[in-house]
């Protein structure tokens, strides 16, 4: 279920605007602003290496920190947008919300998939076939969900899995009301050429035989 809060170290930014940004990125700093939770917004800035190497790890936008400023107490907050150069596609500013720990925010939380040795789909040669590696859902900032688990255990070729044959972390829900489609088992390409064979050889015989009955009337 939820995972540990991780630590993000920041420090406060004395000034503002385009002049103090762009000197703290001359400083090897990344300029952001905490915003919500009810109080002033905070200007901060991260050091670079260490948020490059976070964005680098994934699911940065999707992870609950517990942000640690001198001179200012401990929040959790959530980064909801990571500006970058055009050209080098580097951070060039963050915004971070402020949570409280009843919040609920809208998340895309990965999906993960076990069992496949008992999906008997899978052992015929059937291939799962993801359509949605992440769903977003509501879920309460004291309680982030790390991963979605499904369990392929005897799900054969044809198999459809919906959101609602999932178990979802209590107090999650889909920010979509219906029924969607998370993943199918779909039958093997050697299978599904077959079958196409097949068709087509029915389909030739069914007119061979129309042609022979007109030519005998």
């Amino acid at each position: 279920m939820a995972k540990e809060i991780p630590d993000l170290v920041a420090v406060a930014r004395t000034g503002t605007g385009k002049g103090a940004a762009r000197q703290a990125r001359r400083n090897g700093m990344v300029p952001g602003v905490v915003y919500g939770g009810g109080v002033d917004p905070l200007p901060i800035q991260v050091p670079f290496n260490e948020l490059f190497k976070r964005l680098k790890a994934g699911r940065f936008k999707s992870t609950l920190y517990n942000l640690k400023v001198d001179g200012q107490d401990d929040v959790r907050v959530i980064c909801r947008d990571v500006q970058r150069d055009v050209v080098k596609d580097l951070p060039t500013h963050l915004d971070f919300m402020r949570l409280r720990r009843t919040t609920q925010i809208n998340l895309f939380i990965p999906v993960e998939f076990i069992n496949e040795a008992d999906a008997p789909g899978l052992k015929r040669g059937g291939v799962l076939t993801v359509v949605r590696p992440e769903v977003e859902l509501v879920v309460t900032a004291a309680d982030i969900p790390e991963k979605i688990t499904v369990d392929l255990t005897g799900l054969d070729i044809g198999d459809v899995i919906s959101i609602s044959s999932v178990t979802l972390p209590e107090g999650a829900k889909p920010t979509i009301d219906r029924d969607f489609v998370i993943a199918n088992i779909s039958a093997p390409s050697s299978l599904r050429s077959s079958e196409s064979d097949e068709e087509e050889t029915s389909e030739e015989e069914a007119t061979t035989d129309t042609e022979e009955t007109t030519e005998e009337e």
